[in-house]
């Protein structure tokens, strides 16, 4: 044997796989799963792929299929996008099965694709590229959400949701009492229909209560929290069923981005363009956000009052005072939470400037302050 032949030998011998990754794309009825491996030369090769039902008896005819075609003992890597619902069964179900499952945002596997050249898209295509996302990059490992928080998620989405359709109908009564003819019968039942949905969302209001209650340990941080004028529990449970009460993040600055409240700036050269909060994030913190952050200025709450003011003499734009207040609102949720404290509006004043100082939000449209 020639020694080009044996050197060629031995550096195969040395290529070993890595892990295994199999990902997966769902849609409402089916899912299409790829399994790949990735060896030490990070070269990812794609073994099976097949179509399962988006059901139980599918999920366990695919976990078979997995452990067929997964031989090797090397480890094994789920990936799956959050698309809407329809992937909740699929990961609680991998999840007790003791799985290492990464759930990720469509957006960004979206980019990853487009990244690595992939021009089309159906579900094959996509649960290959997920497949090879989950080969080449070290992925966190999805937390799942107890049965408190998925309740809470479901009953502040649903009162989010009556709100939209009554501020609808609303608008469409008020627009309609301005026409030449109106009809007794339509306003009669826009004006039901209203007071309907006023019913329904103080039963919702009734419900998050009952699932705070059911836990003392929640029930003591969200009264801790709700010391805050201004906030109430529909906005501390909104905030922790879409957060996972806070599991999803170790640090303050990943709730930020993942809530939409992270500046994003436009600047090259000489071109300078506007400066603005990026709103690429979860919309329902933001929405639920909105109310509270006018209550803590108008009840004179002395940290956001402060730098609400102090944005607005900056900027002269109330809108974002009111936003870097939400931003900062957040953050004291989550600090408090964290640290399992009740708040104190009178905090500032029992430190001095020498003892600590505090960073307060630059929102880009205002420089750093130190207090």
């Amino acid at each position: 044997m020639s020694k080009e032949k044996t050197k060629s030998i031995s550096l195969k011998q040395q290529v070993q796989p890595l892990k295994y990754s199999i990902g997966n794309d769902i849609s409402k009825e089916k899912f299409d799963a790829c399994i790949s491996v990735i060896d030490s030369e990070q070269r990812v090769k794609v073994i099976a792929s097949r179509t399962f039902d988006n059901l139980q008896w599918g999920f366990k005819e695919y976990y078979e299929w997995v452990n067929k075609k997964c031989k090797m003992s090397i480890p094994v890597v789920f990936i799956m996008e959050a698309t809407g619902i329809y992937y909740e069964c699929l990961a609680f179900f991998l999840h007790k099965k003791d799985c290492y499952l990464s759930v990720v945002l469509p957006n960004k596997s979206k980019k990853y694709m487009q990244s690595i050249g992939f021009k089309s898209k159906n579900d094959k295509i996509d649960a290959k590229g997920l497949s090879r996302m989950a080969a080449e990059q070290c992925l966190e490992k999805w937390e799942a959400p107890d049965e408190t928080v998925m309740n809470l998620r479901s009953i502040t989405r649903q009162r989010e949701s009556l709100q939209e359709f009554k501020t609808q109908i609303n608008n469409q009564l008020l627009a309609y009492q301005c026409s030449e003819f109106k009809n007794p019968t339509i306003i009669n039942q826009m004006e039901s229909t209203i007071a309907l949905l006023d019913q329904q969302i103080k039963e919702t209001e009734v419900l998050v209560n009952d699932e705070i209650n059911k836990d003392e340990g929640l029930k003591t941080k969200v009264e801790n929290i709700t010391q805050i004028k201004g906030v109430g529990n529909i906005t501390v449970a909104t905030v922790l069923a879409e957060t996972n009460c806070f599991k999803y993040f170790k640090n303050v600055r990943q709730l930020v981005s993942y809530s939409g409240y992270d500046v994003i700036e436009n600047q090259s050269g000489k071109h300078v363009g506007k400066t603005k909060i990026s709103k690429k994030g979860n919309s329902h913190i933001r929405r639920i956000m909105h109310l509270p952050a006018f209550c803590v200025v108008s009840s004179n709450e002395p940290i956001f009052k402060a730098l609400y003011e102090r944005v607005y003499k900056r900027t002269n734009m109330k809108m974002k005072g009111y936003v870097a207040v939400q931003r900062k609102l957040l953050e004291l949720i989550y600090t408090l939470w964290k640290n399992g404290t009740k708040y104190d509006r009178n905090y500032l004043n029992k430190t001095s400037g020498n003892d600590e100082q505090k960073l307060l939000f630059p929102l880009g449209f205002e420089k750093t302050v130190i207090v």
